[in-house]
């Protein structure tokens, strides 16, 4: 951090500061400055320049610290910012809001109208975005990244490639159209790897770096990581093997509607048929109660369909030999009925052995991974050595 170019040396030192305040919480300035190997001057410099961008104050005064004025101390500004995480799936819209730290500040959900053309969903989740802002006290102006998960393919550049969920959505450039409601980044990956993310950030796959996420809904998506980092593929398709009817993970919840398995136009009605059940219909035991299979019959239909999901499961473990699956999704909320059968069923499958788990993030993982997603877009502006990022 010593000589060379002094405007790279500032971004440097800076970007150092910035960042131990944030990943280690409060510090006075002998400490920052030594945890960092800089001069107290610099950190006292530095220090200054990122209180006058609106990234760094000073913290309230620790009572009882003993005779004489206290070392000011320093923190973070979490509440500079905040990243907006979206998740729009064939009949809802749900979002969640997160100062530049990651804690989640509030959020909100809306029904969408299953058979609604795209300009009619789309204006449904902007005001579904409007409510969540006003909800939260969050101003539009204070959001840095925004990012939204939503089933299919989706294009490097935003746009839905492919997509049999959600009618209408094939086409769709949805970074863009999302993106005429916000003056900051706008990002739109698939809902199974915003998952994926979302498991390693808060989830069940923490300590993992090679992973398979499981997002079991209406069809079973997959994201992967690889060393950590997610892999999308070259066009965004990476982990859709479920194209491959043989492999058992399109219609997943039609088939455990109807206890067998079907073609479109079946599982077609069977998703109106969830969207008519309304909001409250969104995980595996309300949808065997309203296909009308209970008990014996229930775990029957979940055996069959676990069978069924295996084959998929087991391809996608041997082509990436991951050291954890993460089973979530609607379909996984209501117990681990599925997730017990899968282990059962994919394991003998594999040729190592591999730890299969249940998802802890519940219905949120999409939209946490969405979050996930936004804050990565701020730390590369945050730390970023070409570009001197705006007081908020």
């Amino acid at each position: 951090m010593h000589g060379g170019d002094p405007s790279v040396l500032r971004r440097l030192n800076s970007a150092a500061i910035l960042r131990a305040l944030r990943d280690g919480g409060e510090s006075t300035l002998t400490g920052l400055a030594r945890q960092v190997g800089l001069s107290r001057p610099t950190t006292e410099g530095v220090l200054g320049e990122l209180a006058r961008r609106g990234l760094v104050a000073e913290a309230a005064a620790r009572p009882g610290t003993g005779l004489g004025r206290p070392a000011r101390r320093y923190r973070f500004r979490a509440e500079a910012g905040y990243a907006l995480g979206i998740e729009i799936d064939a009949h809802r819209v749900r979002l969640l809001v997160c100062d530049l730290a990651g804690e989640v500040t509030g959020g909100h959900r809306a029904d969408l109208d299953v058979a609604g053309p795209p300009g009619e969903r789309i204006a449904a989740v902007r005001a579904a975005v409007k409510t969540c802002l006003s909800r939260t006290g969050v101003p539009r102006r204070a959001l840095w990244a925004v990012a939204a998960g939503t089933p299919g393919v989706v294009a490097p550049g935003g746009t839905i490639a492919f997509c049999t969920v959600v009618p209408g959505w094939e086409g769709v450039n949805l970074a863009r159209e999302l993106g005429r409601s916000f003056s900051c980044p706008v990002l739109v990956d698939n809902d199974a790897n915003l998952a994926a993310l979302a498991e390693r950030w808060r989830g069940a796959a923490r300590e993992a770096d090679d992973v398979v996420c499981v997002h079991a809904g209406l069809h079973t998506g997959i994201g992967a990581l690889i060393g950590g980092r997610l892999h999308r593929g070259r066009y965004g398709a990476a982990g859709e093997i479920g194209m491959l009817p043989e492999l058992g993970l399109r219609d997943t919840t039609a088939t455990l509607i109807t206890g067998t398995e079907v073609g479109p136009e079946a599982a077609f009605a069977a998703l109106a048929g969830i969207a008519a059940a309304g909001p409250e219909l969104d995980d595996a035991e309300r949808v065997l109660a309203v296909a009308g299979w209970g008990g014996a019959e229930a775990r029957a239909v979940v055996e069959r369909l676990a069978a069924r999901m295996a084959r998929g499961i087991a391809a996608m473990a041997l082509a990436l030999d991951p050291e954890m699956i993460v089973v979530g999704g609607p379909l996984i909320r209501a117990g681990d009925l599925l997730v017990a059968e899968l282990r059962r069923q994919v394991r003998p499958l594999c040729l190592s052995p591999v730890r299969i788990e249940a998802s802890e993030l519940g219905d949120e993982s999409v939209g946490l991974g969405a979050l996930r997603l936004a804050l990565d877009r701020i730390d590369e502006d945050l730390f970023r050595l070409d570009r001197v990022t705006p007081a908020s």
